[in-house]
């Protein structure tokens, strides 16, 4: 859906003002209001957001992505350019130079000198300002979404300081961030479906990745002790308030640890990170007031499936899905997506949210990467973090036994129709030459994002989410 369907009218002497290729603009506008002195001399340039004519004179309100600022125009100082001025609408991306000054009103004012017309919209704005609130016509335009609406530039403004943050958290703990290739010939490192292509020049079917985690622990065989990576991966899957096909994941790995120390990690990140944003460690998401404050809860898994299914540790795969599958009434068998549903639900049933809770005590067979418990047989050293109902981070200690790996992929690949069959025999081999114990953690930084944000959706905070395709209109 469109803002409107009909081009504005556009005079055609005004295109002789597109010959400017570029315009001096030395400070934003809120630099420029910062640093306010009345009769200083400012060059400036943004889109005309409101405009109204008084004879011979008009004021109009120009902003830029810092923020907006009055000028006034008069016949006498602009001369030629005022009839310029007149032709201005809405929308029109403008330069001026002029001098600061008050209005009688208290307004900080540019009185221009120079005005030059550096792009012309041939289409209205939406909805004269007023925001745009239809949700469709936001997603899909998103540039008329930051345009109309400045609340949702600050959201992708507090993104991108969010992922700094990031940055900075990990470079201090002597992480080296690294980059891992986004085409795989072997789909793994995550339980999920992938997008495939064909590389003509080598005549081979390729994997858009999944998830980065196989080439990482390449990189821990190789010699380096700490990494991470913020990276794009895709699972050709279904879209919701917290799915998107294409979205951003953070995965860090760090040798000689376990799975406790990255939660320490992750305590210590969001902490860190709501400080940094919101001023302190409690956040407001959906209504909710969440303490961010370490320590956090840590809640059983197969504590909770006992407790709600009867399924014992000592169970095979087969038993314990039986099982959940007789209690819930289901027909089929179940996934692993599922269970992650079920998760979710006896966690908000059975336990506060006013608090990070990490999941751990998984099952052997629900997690194929990760290292077993020494002291109890069937469940790995792994968790699974929430916050507020939302799955935020996955986290290991890292199976580094060759052939154990190699078996547990055999069996995942008997049981899980969804995944390509195909062993990454590559990775195996790297493991035979000695990978050293270590911790891995992924976290959905998009959710992370809606978090730290009081996002009620993950299309809130991906400026292009994926959306099905119009239907052509006549």
């Amino acid at each position: 859906m469109e803002s409107e369907d009909k081009l504005q009218p556009i005079n055609p002497d005004l295109l002789k003002s597109f010959l400017e290729t570029s315009f001096s603009k030395p400070l934003s506008i809120k630099e420029i209001l910062d640093s306010f002195s009345e009769g200083k001399e400012v060059s400036l340039a943004g889109r005309l957001i409101s405009k109204r004519e008084h004879g011979k004179s008009g004021f109009a309100h120009l902003s830029d992505h810092t923020g907006k600022i009055q000028f006034y125009a008069q016949a006498d100082k602009l001369g030629e350019q005022f009839k310029l001025y007149k032709d201005l609408t809405v929308g029109d991306i403008a330069g001026i130079r002029g001098k600061l000054f008050v209005t009688r009103t208290g307004e900080s004012t540019v009185l221009i000198e120079e005005l030059k017309l550096l792009a012309k919209a041939l289409r209205p704005m939406p909805e004269k300002w007023h925001g745009l609130k239809d949700v469709e016509t936001r997603y899909r335009q998103r540039y008329l979404d930051l345009i109309a609406n400045s609340q949702v530039k600050d959201v992708f403004t507090k993104r991108s300081r969010i992922i700094s943050l990031i940055r900075e958290f990990f470079n201090k703990l002597k992480f080296v961030e690294v980059e891992t290739p986004m085409l795989h010939q072997v789909a793994g490192g995550a339980a999920g479906r992938p997008f495939m292509t064909h590389h003509n020049a080598t005549d081979a079917d390729v994997y858009l990745r999944i998830a980065p985690e196989l080439y990482l622990k390449r990189l821990l065989v190789g010699g380096f002790d700490k990494v991470y990576e913020l990276n794009r991966s895709f699972r050709n899957e279904g879209t919701s308030t917290r799915h998107n096909p294409e979205f951003t994941m953070l995965e860090a790995y760090c040798c000689y640890e376990n799975y406790e120390y990255m939660m320490k990690i992750c305590e210590q990140l969001f902490s860190y990170l709501s400080q940094e944003i919101n001023g302190n460690s409690k956040i407001k998401y959906q209504g909710k007031t969440l303490d961010l404050t370490p320590p956090w809860q840590r809640i059983s898994f197969a504590e909770l499936f006992k407790k709600e299914f009867g399924v014992e540790v000592s169970d095979s795969q087969k038993e314990m899905l039986d099982k959940i599958s007789k209690k819930l009434k289901l027909a089929k068998g179940l996934s692993r997506s599922q269970i992650l549903n079920i998760t979710e639900e006896l966690i908000e049933k059975n336990y506060p949210q006013d608090k990070p809770a990490f999941i751990v005590d998984f099952f052997t067979w629900t997690s194929p990467l990760a290292k077993a418990k020494k002291e109890i047989p069937g469940l790995v050293e792994r968790f699974e973090l929430f916050v507020s109902g939302l799955e935020v981070a996955n986290a290991y200690s890292e199976l580094n036994d060759p052939l154990e790996q190699r078996a547990r992929f055999s069996r995942q690949l008997e049981t899980e129709d969804e995944l390509p069959k195909k062993i990454d025999d590559d990775f195996l081999l790297s493991l035979e030459y000695g990978m050293p114990p270590a911790a891995g953690l992924g976290i959905g930084i998009d959710r992370l994002v809606m978090l730290l944000l009081d996002q009620p959706s993950i299309r809130d905070v991906i400026l292009f989410p994926l959306l099905k395709p119009q239907m052509a209109t006549e």
